[in-house]
């Protein structure tokens, strides 16, 4: 399956909301880092849900990497899901003057906690742009510490296919690398299209 079902208009206003939710989410990220934050072009596509757990295991090029997920609801619901390279919780706790190493449970309440604010400043704003109500879970530990391909299993992907909107957070001179996935099921992406029509309109 592809995005054919969302019109080209609708795919570049997905394209320039994401971009600006992103932007508000990695100046948040710089903040409260103290670093510059590198972001990538929003990649969006469709796959079924098959695909989706290599999908994820790609982001970081294989190896070892952990995953946090979180629910989004309102007008856009979803899934959110942010994919951390190996090392990850390390450069954070760097950054965040932690003085001793850090163990599995103390670097993985650190990514919980930087997927938290990724998730709520990309996600909101973007829900801010296209006048939707959206609401959070809080974010839970996917795994930690695997093997890339093994960060989600098909059998935990409620819908047949999904709308991957995919952008990337990196660190200049860091290991840290995170990517915020966000998954939709076909209601979910109805309900997309509708706000995105909206806004189309309103421009």
């Amino acid at each position: 399956m592809t995005t054919s079902f969302i019109s080209d208009d609708q795919r570049e206003a997905l394209q320039e909301v994401t971009n600006i939710g992103m932007g508000q989410a990695g100046a948040l990220l710089a903040r409260v880092l103290g670093e510059f934050v590198e972001l990538s072009v929003p990649q969006i596509r469709t796959l079924q849900a098959a695909e989706i757990p290599a999908a994820l295991g790609e982001l970081v090029g294989g190896g070892i990497a952990s995953a946090v997920r979180q629910a989004f609801l309102g007008d856009l619901r979803g899934e959110a899901i942010v994919v951390f390279a190996e090392h990850s919780a390390h450069d954070l706790a760097e950054l965040l003057g932690y003085e001793d190493a850090v163990d599995d449970s103390a670097g993985a309440e650190l990514l919980l906690d930087i997927s938290n604010v990724l998730v709520g400043a990309c996600l909101g704003g973007i829900a801010d742009l296209l006048g939707a109500e959206i609401g959070f879970s809080a974010p839970s530990l996917l795994a930690h510490g695997v093997a890339a391909s093994e960060l989600l299993q098909v059998e935990a992907i409620a819908a047949r296919c999904a709308l991957v909107v995919e952008v990337r957070f990196g660190l200049k001179d860091r290991v840290f690398r995170c990517h915020l996935v966000t998954l939709m099921s076909e209601e979910a992406i109805a309900a997309l299209q509708r706000a995105l029509d909206r806004f189309i309109e309103e421009l």
